[in-house]
């Protein structure tokens, strides 16, 4: 997975209704959000009279068909925003998908490979550190959740209670 995680459609879609392009940022779509953003800009100042940007600038409301087509490309936007990260939650859970459906497939090729060559087959638990710089005589496990901290911390790195002494 690259940089990829779920995303709020709702926010992404409110974003790019403040300003065109933000919600694509969100999304983290960088091509994507300057282009929107450019779209609706050059919309405003070629297809949008002078004179309805001035009367909106002093508080006037303008003629609806005059800024109609800088109000159907932002439109546009939104409605993009939104789709596009739907899309891109589907992506990320089907990936998420395959890397735990292949998980237990690579276990167990691992499990193979190290009965065959006479070794045993011992994991460690996930969220436990697999490393022997905090097992030692200076680890010291936390009051609070019971886990071996870090010594050169004085909190937990697993709940971030302070530990003392």
């Amino acid at each position: 997975m690259t940089d990829r995680s779920r995303r709020r459609p709702w926010l992404a879609a409110l974003l790019a209704l403040v300003v065109s392009g933000l919600g694509h940022a969100y999304l983290r779509r960088w091509a994507r959000a300057f282009g929107w953003y450019v779209a609706v800009t050059a919309a405003v100042v070629a297809l949008v009279p002078d004179a309805a940007v001035d009367g909106l600038i002093a508080g006037d409301v303008p003629p609806f068909a005059d800024v109609a087509p800088a109000l159907f490309v932002a439109a546009a936007s939104v409605i993009d925003a939104y789709v596009t990260a739907h899309r891109q939650n589907r992506e990320y859970e089907r990936e998420r998908r395959t890397a735990t459906a292949d998980l237990p497939d690579r276990e167990a090729s691992a499990e193979r490979t190290t009965a065959a060559s006479g070794t045993s087959a011992t994991t460690e638990p996930r969220d436990q550190p697999a490393s022997d710089e905090t097992s030692g005589a200076d680890a010291a496990s936390c009051p609070h959740c019971g886990r071996e901290t870090d010594p050169s911390f004085d909190f937990c790195q697993w709940c971030a209670e302070p530990i003392d002494g």
